[in-house]
C-alpha cells in the first residue's frame, strides 16, 4: 500500500523558543520512504537527533514570531495486517526471555499506571493469554468506549479515560497500552498516519511485543482500538511510553498554536 502524506503546521512565538518537532515518517523495514520534504522558513535553522528507540528522527528549531511548517511525503507500506484471528494465534514471550528494547515497556508511565489495572485484567481476561488476550482487551475497548472529540485534553491518563470510556485515538491507545502492561506484556505507544482516520489528523496506536510466528524471537504488532488504522495502511512516525515521548511539537517556551492540517490519501 502506498500513501500520500501532507501536513501543514503554523504557530506563533512571541520570543525565541527552542522546539522540538517529530512529524515525519520512520525509515523502517515495514515501510519505505519513497520522497520526502520538510518546508520551513529559510531563516531557520534544522538540528535532527535520533527519536526513541531509534524509530524515526526529531528535530530540534528554535521558533520566533510566526512559523509555518510544511511536510510532504510518499510511503509504501509492507507491513502485514493483523486481524484478530492472526492476532489470537500469536504466543506470549516469558518476561525472562524478553529483550531489552521490550521489558522497559512493562513499566507504568506518565500516562500509563498499568499497576492499578492488574485486577481488572486478571478478572475480565481471565481465560486469555497472549494474542487472544490482547485481541479480547481491544474489542472490549471497542465495545465500552465511545470516541469523542474534545472530551479529553493532554494531561488525561489512561485512568481517567478509563473511568469516562471516551475520549479520541490518543486515549484509546494509552487505555490498551495500560492494560497490556498489566497482563505482562510489553506495550508501547505509537504514532502514525492513516488513510480513514476521521476527522483527518496524527493518529495514535498501541504496539504490543509478542512472539513471533517464524519462531525468530519477538516483534512489535501495532493494534488499534478504534478501528481507523489497519496495520497494512498505517505509516508510523515514532513510538514511545506514551504520548508524552512521540508528540508532534513539544515547546519548551510558550508558542501559541494556529493550526494543523493533516491529508493521507491511497497513493
Amino acid at each position: 500500500m502506498k500513501l500520500s502524506i501532507t501536513v501543514e503546521l503554523q504557530f506563533h512565538a512571541a520570543q525565541p523558543v527552542d522546539c522540538l518537532l517529530q512529524c515525519e515518517v520512520a525509515a523502517m523495514p515495514e515501510q519505505r520512504i519513497l520522497s520526502g520534504v520538510t518546508r520551513l522558513p529559510a531563516s531557520i535553522a534544522i538540528k535532527r537527533v535520533p527519536a526513541q528507540d531509534s524509530v524515526g528522527e526529531r528535530f530540534w528549531i528554535t521558533a520566533e514570531k510566526d512559523v509555518a511548517i510544511t511536510y510532504e511525503a510518499q510511503v509504501e507500506i509492507a507491513r502485514s495486517a493483523t486481524d484478530s484471528a492472526r492476532l489470537g494465534s500469536l504466543s506470549e514471550i516469558h518476561k525472562t526471555e524478553l529483550p531489552g528494547e521490550a521489558t522497559q515497556y512493562l513499566f507504568d508511565s506518565r500516562f500509563c499506571a498499568a499497576e492499578s489495572f492488574q485486577s481488572f485484567v486478571a478478572s475480565e481476561f481471565a481465560e486469555t493469554r497472549g494474542g487472544a488476550r490482547i485481541a479480547a482487551i481491544r474489542e472490549w475497548i471497542a465495545d465500552h468506549f465511545s470516541y469523542t472529540p474534545g472530551v479529553s485534553g493532554p494531561h488525561t491518563s489512561a485512568r481517567d479515560s478509563f473511568v469516562e470510556r471516551r475520549g479520541v485515538c490518543r486515549d484509546y491507545a494509552h487505555v490498551m497500552v495500560a492494560l497490556a502492561r498489566a497482563s505482562g506484556i510489553p506495550a508501547r505507544y505509537a504514532s502514525g498516519y492513516a488513510p480513514d482516520v476521521e476527522p483527518p489528523d496524527f493518529h495514535a496506536v498501541a504496539e504490543v511485543f509478542l512472539a513471533d510466528p517464524q519462531g525468530s524471537g519477538g516483534d512489535w504488532v501495532p493494534v488499534d482500538a478504534t478501528g481507523m488504522a489497519k496495520p497494512d495502511e498505517l505509516a508510523i512516525i515514532g513510538v514511545g511510553r506514551d504520548a508524552a515521548d512521540v508528540s508532534f511539537l513539544t515547546s519548551f517556551g510558550a508558542v501559541s498554536f494556529s493550526g494543523h492540517n493533516v491529508r493521507v490519501e491511497r497513493a
